[in-house]
C-alpha cells in the first residue's frame, strides 16, 4: 500500500468538494475554486469530511498513480484554504524589481528591463526593491513562475549576483589569483 496513497484527506470548514463523472473534482474555498480531472482509474469517494483514495489493483501503473493522486487533491485543498507563495530575491549592485500594474519589471544588469506579465490566477507583490512574492493558490503555477522569474538572471557562484529563493544558498567559489 502507498505511504502517501493510504492517508484521507482531511477538509476544512468553509471547502466545499464534488467529485463529478470521470473523477472531475471541483473544490471551493475561501481563496477561490479549482477544477482537475483525475485519471479514470482511480477510485475516489468522500467519506464525512474526508475524501479517500484507493487503487482498483495493485499493478505497477496503479500503485504509482495511487500517491499522485492523493497529493493532487491535497494540495488543492490546501491552496483553496492557505493558498501558496514563494519568495524570491534580488542580489546585485543596480538591480531591482517593480511592479508596474499587472506587469513585474526586472533591471538585472541586461541592457534592456525585463518585462514580465502575471499569469491569470497569480498575484506577485514587490517588498522593497530586492524582494519579488509570488503567491496563488494553484502550486503548480506558483512554482512555474517563480522558476520563470528565477530563470531571468540566476544566480552566479563568484559574486552571487541574480535571483534566488529566499531558502536557497548559493555556493561560492574562489576567484582568480594573481601573481
Amino acid at each position: 500500500m502507498s505511504r502517501i496513497g493510504k492517508l484521507p484527506i482531511e477538509i476544512p470548514g468553509g471547502v466545499e468538494v464534488t467529485i463529478g463523472e470521470g473523477n472531475f473534482i471541483t473544490i471551493k474555498g475561501p481563496l477561490g475554486k479549482m477544477e482537475r480531472k483525475m485519471h479514470r482509474d482511480m477510485v475516489i469517494t468522500r467519506e464525512d469530511d474526508k475524501i479517500v483514495v484507493k487503487r482498483p489493483s495493485d499493478n505497477k501503473f496503479h500503485k504509482s498513480l495511487h500517491g499522485l493522486t492523493r497529493s493532487l487533491i491535497a494540495n488543492m485543498v490546501e491552496g483553496v484554504t492557505k493558498g501558496y507563495q514563494k519568495t524570491l530575491e534580488i542580489n546585485g549592485v543596480g538591480y531591482r524589481a517593480q511592479k508596474q500594474g499587472k506587469k513585474l519589471v526586472l533591471s538585472v544588469g541586461y541592457s534592456h528591463p525585463v518585462e514580465m506579465l502575471d499569469p491569470e490566477g497569480i498575484t506577485v507583490e514587490v517588498e522593497g526593491t530586492n524582494k519579488v512574492m509570488v503567491k496563488g493558490i494553484d502550486k503548480q503555477l506558483v512554482g512555474n513562475y517563480a522558476a520563470k522569474i528565477r530563470s531571468v538572471r540566476e544566480p552566479e557562484p563568484y559574486k552571487g549576483k541574480g535571483i534566488k529563493y529566499d531558502y536557497e544558498h548559493i555556493r561560492r567559489k574562489v576567484g582568480k589569483t594573481g601573481k
